[in-house]
């Protein structure tokens, strides 16, 4: 007996070729797409991270202008304070080493005046004597003529490379007859580490900077940094061309121009083949004279980027194999399948892009840092950005302002002129300037403020950036320089005044001489030429007060024992002051040199400071007088200190100049302190003046005149 077999049924062909040709073409779309959505990705994830390292190149080349423009100010300061008066090394010693404190952490080894005619150099190094030290024709050659300098501009040499170092010289003309420079000497090495040494992009990127002729001055790679950017990478490996690099140096960098591109390098921290390069560059503008740039660039490797989108592009593929397997199982497990994976790779985009970000914040971090005024406008006048110090200051959060017209934080005058700058900065597309005055409760201080322009890839200008600074106390020393020069022309029309009054004065009291010797005493005519001779007296000895503060009478030139100087005359007002129940505390220091001032003129200073100060207690109170050595300035300080109703602030800029006086009529003439200022000034030294002005009720008031003498020592 037989069986049939069972047949297996017949596959038909249509069937399967129109599954295989969907198969096909589902696969073949799949993987165009694949394709098209892993390079726009790649695309898109590329360029956000250049744009993030662009704006790190950006804060680079913002707090580098930033740190000269600080390093500008500090010499033109210097450059004025030393320019007054003759030139004397040892005089200018500690104002100089003050600069020195400031501006040591910004990279400036050492301070020099260059005499040009003698061709010496005085310099000044942290915490040392000064030395002097003659200078080679070679550097002076070097160096510009003062005469062509203007006292305004500071005048900054191209970056000068040794084997030892890389030095950029800042230099401004002093006045004087004598043509002289001073000079800032700065190490580029220790003024561009703080701001490079950490920068990261990415997890391994770097920053270097070249100079306007493309020469490393800064690198990770320290056998680069003072070697041309278009050789050392060859010697290093010259397997590898270099054009793209060399091009982007010379074509962008090197013109001033900013923007992202990629190279090709033959290494990475350690890492040698061809390496794929992203790179973003931004000018640093070091100087209008002469014009000069340098330029920052911020890189990153491209597989650091690419490696998200590479993992989850690869396992996309695999997939897409997967998927003619699965492809009877319907379109829609594919596609889910496919959406699943697309977000894990979003996800991964999303977290490198937020490690982007928070690398922009660590560098925002060091504007967010700075003890400076930091924001941006529109052209409206409205905040966008901000930093935390500027909104502290005025007494909210930086959310509170944004969005707000400048008159949130400024008065409407300062707001009206500033918008004025800003709309001018916004036209012309370059820097403005600026200084105002604002007010914080009962203080008033002065700012400094820089607008600078943002601009876009376009080139124009799409914010306006302002940095400003607190330059109170710069304006406090100006106002007093002022008021020092006030003082000497005074004393320059003192003594032509006192010329004047001094002859016909002799005249008259000559001719009372002789009409007293014809008149019989006790008559009302010689009465009424006693009193004409009395006030003829009270006349010259003004104007013999007033020839010496001009420093037009004997200058004896000799030294003086200071605290017996004080004994003599406290003796001679001892008994005033307990009349007018003052209570006296002196506290003189032993072994005190003698001091350079005459004797008697020296008594007559400390006496006129003790008649004021008894002045100004008229109910009662206490003097206290002190002596003592200054080690570091070796002069001898005076001090005397009063707790009396103190001297008004609108009065304190003319207590020095003649015949003001703050005393009733007939109490006084208002030259005390006007000569005490003169004989101080002729022996070299200084009298200064703190005053509080009291309210009677728990604000006590008092004067402290601080008197500095120079010593035999």
């Amino acid at each position: 007996m037989s069986m049939d077999k069972t047949k297996r049924p017949k596959i038909n062909k249509n069937i399967v070729a129109a599954v295989s040709i969907a198969a096909a073409i589902l696969l073949t779309a799949c993987a165009g797409f694949a394709l098209w959505s892993g390079g726009e990705m790649r695309r898109i994830v590329v360029d956000q991270f250049s744009q993030e390292q662009l704006v790190v190149a950006r804060n680079v080349s913002s707090l580098i202008e930033r740190e000269l423009n600080f390093l500008t100010r500090e010499i033109l300061l210097a450059g004025k304070d030393i320019s007054q008066g003759p030139f004397d090394p040892e005089a200018r010693y500690e104002g100089i080493q003050k600069n020195l404190i400031r501006v040591l952490q910004s990279g400036v080894r050492k301070i020099e005046i260059i005499d040009i005619k003698s061709r010496k150099t005085y310099i000044f190094t942290p915490h040392r004597p000064w030395y002097e030290k003659d200078i080679q024709l070679e550097r002076l050659e070097a160096l510009p003529r003062p005469e062509s300098l203007d006292r305004k501009n500071v005048w900054t040499s191209r970056p000068r490379i040794k084997p030892s170092e890389i030095r950029l010289v800042l230099a401004v003309p002093l006045a004087g007859d004598c043509p002289r420079l001073l000079i800032f000497n700065v190490n580029v090495s220790w003024f561009l580490t703080p701001f490079l040494k950490k920068i990261r992009s990415g997890k391994t990127g770097y920053a270097w900077i070249i100079d306007g002729s493309g020469y490393f001055l800064y690198h990770p790679e320290t056998v680069f940094i003072g070697k041309s950017c278009f050789k050392a990478r060859e010697k290093r490996d010259s397997r590898i061309s270099y054009g793209k690099i060399n091009f982007i140096q010379k074509e962008k960098m090197l013109k001033g121009r900013e923007g992202t591109g990629w190279y090709i390098s033959g290494w990475h921290r350690g890492i040698t083949g061809e390496i794929k390069k992203l790179i973003a560059y931004c000018p640093i503008v070091i100087s209008d004279n002469p014009p000069q740039k340098w330029s920052a660039a911020i890189v990153a490797p491209v597989s650091e980027i690419e490696e998200a989108v590479h993992r989850g592009y690869l396992i996309l593929l695999l997939l897409q194999g997967l998927a003619v397997i699965i492809i009877v199982l319907g379109a829609a497990g594919v596609l889910s399948i496919e959406m699943r994976w697309s977000r894990r790779l979003e996800w991964k985009v999303n977290r490198r892009t937020e490690e982007l970000k928070r690398s922009e914040e660590r560098y925002r971090s060091l504007v967010e840092s700075a003890e400076d005024f930091i924001f941006t406008v529109d052209t409206e006048g409205k905040f966008q950005s901000m930093n935390s110090f500027t909104a502290n200051f005025f007494g909210g959060h930086c959310e509170e302002f944004l969005g707000k017209d400048l008159s949130a934080l400024f008065s409407e005058e300062v707001a009206e002129n500033q918008l004025k700058l800003i709309e001018l900065v916004y036209k012309l597309g370059k820097s403005v300037r600026d200084e105002f005055e604002i007010y914080t409760g009962e203080h008033r201080i002065w700012i400094s403020a820089n607008f600078m322009p943002l601009k876009n890839e376009s080139g124009t200008v799409s914010a306006v950036l302002c940095i400003a600074r607190d330059i109170t106390e710069s304006k406090s020393l100006e106002r007093q320089l002022i008021s020092t020069e006030k003082l000497a022309s005074l004393g320059t029309l003192a003594a032509g005044v006192a010329h004047e009054i001094n002859n016909p004065m002799g005249v008259i009291l000559g001719f009372c001489d002789l009409l007293l010797r014809e008149k019989e005493k006790g008559s009302q005519e010689y009465n009424d030429l006693k009193t004409i001779e009395r006030q003829g007296y009270i006349c010259k000895q003004v104007v013999e007060n007033l020839l010496s503060f001009a420093r037009l009478g004997e200058d004896k030139s000799e030294y003086s024992d200071l605290n017996l100087c004080l004994k003599e005359i406290i003796q001679v007002v001892k008994h005033t002051l307990e009349i007018k129940d003052i209570a006296l505390f002196l506290s003189l220091a032993d072994n005190i040199p003698l001091v350079k001032g005459d004797f008697r003129q020296l008594q007559q200073v400390f006496l006129n400071l003790i008649n004021n100060a008894s002045a100004a207690m008229p109910a009662g109170g206490t003097l206290a007088i002190s002596s003592n050595l200054s080690t570091r300035s070796r002069k001898v300080v005076v001090q005397f200190e009063d707790n009396g109703i103190g001297i008004k602030k609108e009065d304190m800029d003319h207590i020095f100049e003649p015949f003001f006086t703050t005393k009733g009529e007939g109490e006084g003439t208002g030259l005390g302190l006007f000569v005490t200022y003169g004989i101080i000034t002729k022996y070299g030294g200084t009298i200064e003046c703190v005053s509080q002005r009291g309210n009677h009720r728990n604000k006590p008031g008092g004067t402290v005149f601080t008197v500095k003498l120079l010593t035999t020592t």
